[in-house]
């Protein structure tokens, strides 16, 4: 399995764990200050490396969080550095802000453009796709010259290719396929 999907499957079990227990927010708060401490090149050092037992780990996550820190969150601490998935917090952290987000209404999306965009068919294209889904979508646009024209969306496992590149690959395919007329003899008129 890939790590974005074994992050993403940990962040719902997380989500759904919050929602029975003191509620998404605090687990949010709470996985981005351990996305937060993860980022420093030391702590992360010290989680991934096979030698640090793993009670060492825990214990060590479980007092930089202190006793603020929902227990129900710390126990999942404890299941994530038993099953050796300690190097996906910051992804786990990440993937748990979307849930949170599409919780509170707001979806982010990928857009690749052949040209960069003024601000002003951005701001309309983020409008058109949040008129389009019924929620607030944020986009996250990037230039990739390769698709010629047009616009590729991508919204999490799905991709919407309304590119020129695209268009032209089916066109070429559909002329390949097409079945040609037999040819007739030249008649009287071509002399």
């Amino acid at each position: 399995m890939r790590d974005d999907t074994i992050a993403r499957n940990y962040a719902e079990t997380l989500f759904e764990l919050a929602e029975h227990h003191e509620g998404v927010e605090a687990f949010g708060e709470a996985m981005a200050a351990v996305a937060d401490l993860v980022e420093d090149p030391r702590v992360r050092l010290f989680l991934e490396t096979a030698r640090v037992p793993a009670s060492a780990k825990k214990s060590a996550l479980a007092g930089a969080l202190g006793p603020a820190a929902p227990a129900a969150f710390v126990a999942f601490l404890k299941v994530v550095v038993d099953k050796r998935r300690q190097r996906l917090l910051s992804e786990i952290g990440r993937e748990y802000e979307q849930l949170l987000d599409r919780r509170r209404g707001r979806r982010y999306v990928e857009v690749a453009v052949a040209r960069p965009l003024t601000e002003g068919a951005a701001e309309e294209l983020a409008a058109r796709m949040s008129k389009a889904t019924g929620t607030q979508v944020i986009p996250h646009v990037k230039v990739v010259p390769s698709i010629l024209g047009g616009v590729v969306i991508r919204d999490g496992d799905i991709v919407y290719d309304g590119s020129l590149r695209r268009q032209l690959g089916l066109m070429r395919r559909r002329l390949l396929a097409a079945e040609l007329p037999p040819a007739r003899p030249p008649g009287p008129e071509a002399q």
